[in-house]
């Protein structure tokens, strides 16, 4: 709602702010973010939107809190005293969140990429099928104030909350199922319930395990290892593997990516571990041997 003109000033410098990672174009990655993006762009603020791009990228935004239905979040703006923010989404009622784990539960794809922190891309239709919708879908599933002087909500100070709490969505997809009420293992837990336990299955032993040959010498001494017992030793195709996998710290504050940043490190790290192995010399390349 505009409830009239303010002219906009120039934020002050904030240290140590959460800068975007998107430098430029269009924030989010996964179809999942660029949803919720598609959210706040829908109300139509005009260029506050633009302003609150720059905001997100230029670090203004002090702090997020993200808990059940609610975001919390500081921005520095013109003021000496940062803006402080506040975003009440509507929950799920309990019946919803159990009427959604039995219907997603029925698809075993569904169960395996959600339990793997993977977002599917027909839930929206699950959710809409359990009656109740995965994001806001109307302007007063959302509650959102700034105690800025720009009586327009959103303003830019939102707007660039909003930004930043979708690429957050690329890092952590259940932020959403939290911001609706749930967390993560909340959910987990009702689609596990959902799903009812299966019995584990018998092991079937198609013969005994022979037993070990009794000889203390080489027990005690060992014997000589095969030529192949290492197999194939290469530097990993993919760089910082564990890292990758363990993903981006939450609403990141460095100049740099922290992915890229590790990369190097982890492919300096193989291909020395690799003449390690194989005995070349590190300072000069030659054969240590």
């Amino acid at each position: 709602m505009d409830w009239g003109y303010y002219k906009p000033k120039p934020a002050k410098a904030a240290k140590g702010g959460i800068k975007a990672q998107s430098k430029r174009g269009t924030f989010g990655e996964n179809w999942w973010a660029k949803r919720w993006i598609a959210v706040l762009e829908g109300f139509d603020i005009g260029a506050r939107l633009q302003r609150g791009r720059s905001y997100a990228r230029q670090g203004q935004v002090l702090s997020i809190e993200i808990s059940k239905g609610e975001i919390t979040a500081e921005v520095q703006g013109s003021r000496p005293k940062p803006y402080d923010i506040k975003i009440k989404i509507k929950t799920l009622s309990e019946k919803d969140w159990l009427k959604l784990a039995a219907a997603l539960s029925q698809q075993a794809i569904f169960a395996a990429k959600l339990l793997a922190g993977e977002m599917p891309d027909e839930i929206e239709g699950a959710f809409t099928e359990a009656g109740v919708s995965l994001f806001p879908t109307r302007l007063a599933d959302l509650q959102t104030n700034c105690s800025c002087p720009d009586w327009s909500n959103p303003c830019k100070h939102i707007a660039a909350v909003y930004y930043l709490i979708g690429e957050e969505f690329d890092r952590d997809p259940f932020l959403i199922f939290k911001l609706r009420g749930a967390s993560r293992e909340e959910f987990s837990d009702l689609l596990g319930s959902a799903g009812g336990r299966r019995s584990k299955p018998e092991l079937v032993v198609d013969s005994p395990a022979e037993p070990l040959a009794a000889e203390t010498e080489s027990f005690w001494t060992g014997s000589a290892l095969p030529d192949d017992f290492f197999g194939e030793v290469l530097v990993p195709p993919l760089p910082a593997a564990l890292p990758r996998r363990l993903g981006n710290f939450p609403f990141w504050r460095g100049q740099e990516r922290f992915l890229e940043a590790m990369n190097p490190v982890y492919s300096e790290a193989a291909r020395r571990g690799l003449n390690t192995f194989i005995g070349i010399n590190q300072s000069d390349g030659s054969d240590s041997e």
